[in-house]
């Protein structure tokens, strides 16, 4: 359901800089070539009851392969990857505790993976912490991203905040948004690059904010990257002209298989304007369905949603992507149902108790039961027979 544009908001913030200005703007437009890396050394959590420790994979060559949006070249070998082919899924999985941290060396028997309702049989299994590809696709309209508005800095610390996380090894693309996407800099490991890419977003264009358009387009070119790879999306999740529905989006991103980390931008400012009256009950309802919206995208491509008030909770959440991207489990399986038809099979991964066919249960240090989260992609496009 698209959401058409707020009204321009202007308050004065206690204690703050004085008035701000929420206005409209927006971005760009291009396409890109996407890199690939492989995967290093394990993490280290609270251990499980009464369970052997996996151990992790050995520590493999760096082999960087470019891709286009079409095509790709050949893949290096041993990555985890999203990737689909006529007789093997594979799927990265994070399970963390609820403190979002990863938690390690869960033995292979424990998992179980379910396809429309039908357990699979799980053919190979690793664990491992790796480099990131990362794409940081970035809402820059004038929308809310007025020269010194609130919405404009606090995008700003948000994307320098997260590319101050990143580690030497890790490949960062930024990708700015608002009428069309546009890249600002390719996937990289000079995290200058990055950095002078952020440098342009200082004067936004245009008023219109086409999330889907941008969030499919990304998607779609990082579709055949190996390895762990994430958007990281930093927007108000608010959609305004996108040539895509929502509905659309959905199946696109569940069929591209890259998992989103949405960090919701202006909750600080929407709370002072709702208790002051001055939000108004049609953007209350607006900023609701973009939050519900990137909920959505997040939970569906196995990734996860953050909604942070104030700026102190930056650097928790950036922690928080990261041990849930760079630690993960990786599954791969034949499919029961090897009918080459193009649909869409559900995919849901547990962990279990063999012996009793019990949730499993997990204890930290103490001894006291953790509760967990499994994050995965929920489903995939299965392959079509070509005539």
């Amino acid at each position: 359901m698209k959401l058409r544009r707020l009204a321009t908001l202007t308050l004065a913030v206690l204690g703050g800089a004085g008035l701000i200005a929420l206005a409209q703007q927006g971005p760009k437009s291009g396409s890109s070539e996407t890199v690939a890396r492989p995967r290093k050394k394990d993490g280290d959590q609270p251990q499980m009851a009464d369970e052997p420790r996996v151990d992790a994979p050995g520590e493999q060559k760096k082999v960087p392969s470019k891709f286009s949006k079409k095509g790709r070249s050949d893949l290096p070998e041993g990555l985890a990857t999203f990737r689909t082919d006529t007789t093997t899924v594979t799927v990265d999985v994070s399970v963390l505790d609820n403190k979002s941290r990863f938690i390690p060396n869960i033995p292979r028997g424990n998992f179980r993976v379910l396809e429309d309702g039908v357990p699979q049989q799980v053919s190979t299994f690793a664990m491992g912490e790796a480099p990131m590809t990362v794409a940081m696709v970035i809402e820059f309209s004038n929308l809310f991203q007025s020269y010194w508005s609130w919405g404009w800095m606090e995008t700003l610390q948000a994307s320098y905040g997260f590319l101050e996380t990143l580690k030497p090894e890790d490949y960062v693309a930024v990708v700015a948004y608002d009428l069309r996407p546009e890249i600002l800099s390719d996937f990289s490991t000079d995290k200058r690059a990055a950095y002078e890419a952020m440098q342009r977003l200082r004067i936004a264009a245009y008023s219109e904010s086409n999330l889907y358009d941008a969030l499919v387009d990304t998607a779609e070119r990082m579709q055949d990257i190996e390895g762990r790879k994430a958007i990281v999306l930093i927007a108000s999740g608010i959609d305004t002209f996108s040539k895509l529905t929502f509905d659309k989006t959905r199946r696109a991103l569940q069929t591209a298989g890259v998992p989103i980390y949405a960090i919701g931008i202006m909750q600080y400012i929407r709370e002072i304007m709702d208790a002051r009256g001055g939000l108004g009950a049609i953007a209350r309802l607006d900023f609701l369905q973009a939050d519900n919206q990137m909920r959505t995208f997040a939970k569906e491509t196995g990734g996860q949603s953050f909604f942070p008030r104030f700026q102190g909770e930056f650097p928790g959440i950036f922690g928080m992507i990261q041990q849930s991207l760079r630690n993960q489990y990786s599954l791969a399986f034949q499919p029961s149902n090897q009918a080459k038809d193009g649909k869409y099979r559900k995919l849901k991964v547990e962990l279990v108790n063999p012996s009793t066919n019990e949730p499993l249960r997990i204890v930290d240090e103490k001894n006291k039961p953790i509760k967990y989260t499994i994050n995965a992609k929920q489903g995939y496009n299965a392959p079509r027979e070509v005539e």
